[in-house]
């Protein structure tokens, strides 16, 4: 089996953050490779300032263009809105019978899992690697038959941060990988 890790996410923008994650995973974990799986729409989040998916997804993919174990998908581009994390698992697994998945998510959605769409099905059947996000609360994690925290960095970016200091005229190159950034400046995202 293909051992293949799923980062969710708006990616709204990529940042260095979630590449940093994607390689810990990677080297550290075990993992084969990871997918990047751009949500169209996030049930938890506002649509405000989101930029198109497909935008989203052209910016995801030059950022991780030169990781050859990394990919971007847009098998929830034509799922109904908002996406849900349960059926898109349903799709992958259907799909792809060869690939183990696993859900790559931060530490910060241990306590609000159980709410989501199926998020009981989803704690009894679907594997999780928690990466740390500080001030978090891990004692749910027990709910969570396949589920671990590994010991990645903490790392404290966030798209919010960036697309917000976007909007203020901030320089925030060092913050996105340098082809996604000049992709996101050239169109003019975030302005």
């Amino acid at each position: 089996m293909i051992k293949t890790g799923l980062l969710f996410g708006s990616f709204n923008p990529v940042h260095i953050g979630h590449v940093a994650i994607a390689g810990y995973m990677k080297e550290f974990e075990s993992i084969d490779e990871i997918w990047f799986i751009i949500s169209p729409q996030n049930p938890f989040k506002s649509p405000e300032h989101l930029v198109s998916p497909v935008a989203r997804l052209e910016m995801t993919r030059l950022a991780i263009e030169q990781y050859a174990a990394f990919s971007t998908s847009d098998i929830e581009f034509d799922m109904p809105r908002p996406s849900y994390t349960l059926n898109t698992l349903e799709i992958l697994e259907e799909r792809f019978p060869e690939r183990d998945f696993y859900v790559i998510i931060g530490t910060d959605n241990i306590n609000s899992i159980g709410q989501w769409k199926g998020g009981k099905t989803l704690l009894e059947k679907h594997k999780f690697l928690f990466y740390p996000r500080l001030d978090t609360d891990n004692s749910k994690l027990h709910h969570f038959r396949n589920a671990r925290i590994v010991n990645a960095p903490v790392i404290e970016i966030s798209s919010s941060f960036i697309r917000e200091s976007l909007l203020r005229g901030k320089d925030m190159r060092p913050f996105v990988p340098n082809a996604a950034y000049d992709y996101l400046e050239k169109n003019r995202f975030y302005e």
